[in-house]
């Protein structure tokens, strides 16, 4: 994938975690980010998954987001094996609902470092791997710019009046009213 466009590698420690990973890499799409899904696991596939963190670097990406939960050891383990920034997404999943996967990717040992998003948090990994990438990319930046102010419309007086009116009509539909 050797290109000069910016480029994520995306990880997945588990297929039960690709509806999260693709979230995140329509996120990529809809900012012209090239992109490459792969599923390897921390613990089952421990080779591979190092192996393509140490070639990622050669294989065109300029950052890495990885997808785990429970132990949530890939992250650690991609940030282990290249320099590139890893960005990990902590998965809302087993007993503890994401909070040990979270807890796994906050307490990272000195000289590995990683950043994390919140359990779940694909769309924010995605955000931050174009922030990344935006330092040396203007017009990036400008597609930031157009996200984060569509955001804020949520915001706008009429819209959440409006959100107003829908959810008590909606209550009201609910109490049989």
């Amino acid at each position: 994938m050797a290109d000069s466009e910016p480029a994520v590698l995306l990880i997945a420690g588990s297929p039960s975690d690709l509806d999260l990973v693709l979230r995140s890499q329509e996120m990529l799409d809809r900012l012209q980010i090239r992109s490459e899904i792969r599923v390897q696991s921390a613990h089952r596939t421990p080779e591979a998954a190092a192996r393509s963190a140490s070639d990622a670097e050669r294989d065109g990406f300029d950052v890495i987001i990885a997808f785990a939960g429970m132990a949530a050891h890939l992250a650690g383990v991609c940030a282990a094996h290249t320099l590139l920034p890893v960005i990990a997404v902590p998965v809302a999943s087993g007993a503890l609902g994401g909070v040990d996967a979270a807890l796994a990717c906050l307490q990272m040992p000195p000289g590995t470092p990683l950043a994390a998003v919140a359990i779940d948090g694909a769309r924010n990994a995605s955000l931050l791997a174009a922030r990344i990438l935006a330092v040396r990319e203007p017009a990036l930046r400008a597609k930031l710019r157009e996200i984060a102010a569509e955001d804020l419309e949520r915001y706008d007086e009429a819209n959440v009046a409006s959100e107003i009116e829908k959810r008590k009509q909606a209550r009201r539909a609910k109490a049989g009213r």
